[in-house]
């Protein structure tokens, strides 16, 4: 049985109520929502993927690219915006070549803007794995990627 009807069979069958937690369960043993995947969630819940796809880019936790080996997420809620987190998103930004959401050509990296992440008098905040990095600045970015490539290229 592979990992998808692994997930499935926890499920009732046709059961719309249960998208959701499908697609989270899904995800995280698969890292992102293939096509497949929702095509093989729409026969098992008797939904259109076209359904399926349209509810899961509503919300930004699905991702449809494998994300990299280094994942990094960035707060950007309230507090950490306040004290600098978007100056940090443009470093990253440059710092990466990419935009939030997408994955190094390289596959080393991808990153995403997450709200609160409960850090607010530490913050900026960028949480890579169980890592959790503090009160970071535009300047502290090239030390901190430049650390993590060794990371990425360890796994």
């Amino acid at each position: 049985m592979n990992k998808i009807d692994d997930i499935l069979s926890r499920y009732r069958e046709g059961s719309h109520e249960n998208l959701i937690p499908i697609l989270q369960d899904v995800q995280e043993a698969e890292g992102y929502l293939t096509e497949s995947a929702i095509v093989r969630i729409g026969g098992f819940l008797r939904m259109s993927t076209t359904k399926i796809y349209g509810l899961a880019t509503f919300y930004d936790q699905f991702r449809f690219i494998p994300a990299g080996r280094v994942h990094m997420r960035i707060c950007n809620g309230t507090t950490c915006f306040i004290n600098g987190s978007g100056a940090v998103v443009t470093a990253v930004r440059e710092a990466l070549g990419i935009e939030p959401g997408q994955t190094t050509r390289d596959g080393r990296f991808s990153y995403e803007l997450t709200a609160c992440q409960g850090g607010c008098n530490e913050g900026p905040v960028v949480c890579t794995g169980e890592n959790y990095h503090t009160r970071v600045r535009p300047e502290d970015v090239p030390e901190l990627v430049s650390k993590l490539k060794a990371l990425a290229d360890t796994r």
